[in-house]
């Protein structure tokens, strides 16, 4: 039993069991696994979604940068605006927005309505994420916090292996709406889990929207996202043309390239447990190797991009690149100080941005004949790049005053 109130949550008030935390965690995880599924199961259904809602394939696409959207902006706003308020409520709050989402989007009867239920479900994302980072991280203890961070992640990662298939071929056998009201039925099982099991707390004290707007004034906070912005975005850059890479270059079926995108999920499934135990002993080494190894498998894929064996193993390394994830998510906590909510929360803003600004930087580099394989060189400079911004960040903290906060 916890006999002390825990340093972020505020106080609690009841003491809290290990049970109580597990159950948690598993509650929050479940949410994580509802988004996931949420925000990727769209791609595999766009052409369904085209046909009945009358638009173009490439306008549907729209859908997913509605959501994308929807993340870069609710992230930093609702974190602001429930700076006040108890954290179990927060979540709870967020959980219900994310259930009427998904349920609304099945019900949508046109375009237009589905683009805007598309960016209103994307508004809880961040701030999700963030507040139950900061949660399961208090229950965890200052040794384990990124070990528990990484198991809240788990919901994420196992979304792109197993959610996403899922919502994906339950939408081609019956409809992209039943897909919504599966996705909409898991969000309401984990508000239900949510409530039955989170501790109740008082909201912080001196907790205020001027405070969390505090954690832009600092630059380690900036540069950490920076670093997740950047350095996380090669990924993407392979990722988001990695099937044409697989078909045109590899000379793969298109048939069993969804074994190879199981891969990349499976792979971020590893990085994530791996990366999340390595950032308890040593944070700052983790954060450097994860990038170091985004540089080598990267760029590595330049290389096995032209046979289909090599190039879903590349595939499945690249995937572990998500060891990155845990720790910055943890770093955020370190260097916000007493304006964690805001910073946790835009973490995710800034893996939004890296989706778009590699799938952008990838698009660049096919489009000037370089061939499909140049995204890996692509992703291998913004690691590069992402290294360069944390040992920015580092040398910085190194020339802190002994003793600062």
């Amino acid at each position: 039993m916890h006999s002390a109130p825990l340093t972020s949550l505020g106080t609690l008030v009841a003491p809290v069991s290990r049970a109580q935390a597990r159950w948690t965690e598993f509650a929050l995880a479940l949410g994580g696994f509802a988004i996931g599924t949420s925000e990727f199961s769209i791609m595999g259904l766009l052409p369904d979604v085209a046909r009945e809602v009358h638009v173009s394939v490439p306008q549907a696409g729209h859908l997913i940068s509605a959501y994308a959207l929807g993340v870069m902006v609710g992230a930093p706003v609702l974190a602001v605006l429930c700076a006040r308020l108890p954290r179990h409520r927060v979540l709870l709050g967020l959980l219900a927005a994310l259930t009427l989402g998904n349920l609304a989007s099945a019900l949508a009867p046109s375009y237009e309505s589905l683009w805007l239920l598309r960016f209103l479900s994307g508004l809880p994302h961040g701030t999700f994420f963030g507040v139950a980072a900061l949660v399961v991280a208090d229950f965890a203890g200052p040794e384990a916090r990124a070990r528990a961070v990484g198991r809240l992640m788990l919901g994420l990662t196992i979304a792109c292996v197993v959610g996403s298939p899922l919502a994906t071929g339950l939408g081609q056998v019956a409809s992209w709406r039943t897909a919504y009201l599966l996705i909409g039925g898991l969000s309401a099982c984990a508000w239900l889990l949510t409530l039955l099991y989170i501790p109740r707390t008082q909201a912080l004290e001196g907790a205020s929207p001027l405070r969390e707007l505090g954690a832009l004034r600092r630059v380690q906070v900036w540069l950490t996202l920076g670093v997740g912005s950047v350095g996380f975005g090669g990924l993407f850059a392979v990722y988001s043309y990695i099937t044409p890479t697989l078909t045109e270059l590899a000379g793969m079926r298109l048939s069993l390239v969804p074994l190879v995108l199981a891969g990349v999920g499976l792979g971020m499934v590893v990085g994530n447990l791996v990366g999340a135990a390595f950032a308890d002993r040593s944070l700052p080494r983790t954060i450097v190797a994860a990038l170091l190894w985004n540089v080598v498998t990267l760029g590595a894929f330049w290389l096995t991009a032209h046979n289909p064996w090599l190039a879903s193993l590349s595939a499945f390394a690249i995937g572990m690149g998500f060891a990155l994830v845990p720790g910055l998510q943890t770093r955020l906590m370190d260097v916000a100080a007493d304006a964690q909510t805001l910073a946790a929360s835009l973490n995710h803003s800034a893996f939004n941005l890296a989706n778009a600004l590699g799938a952008w930087l990838g698009g660049l580099v096919i489009a000037a004949g370089l061939g499909w394989n140049a995204t890996g060189w692509v992703g291998a400079a913004m690691a590069v790049a992402g290294l360069a911004l944390f040992g920015v960040s580092m040398a910085l903290e190194r020339r802190r005053p002994r003793g600062a906060a």
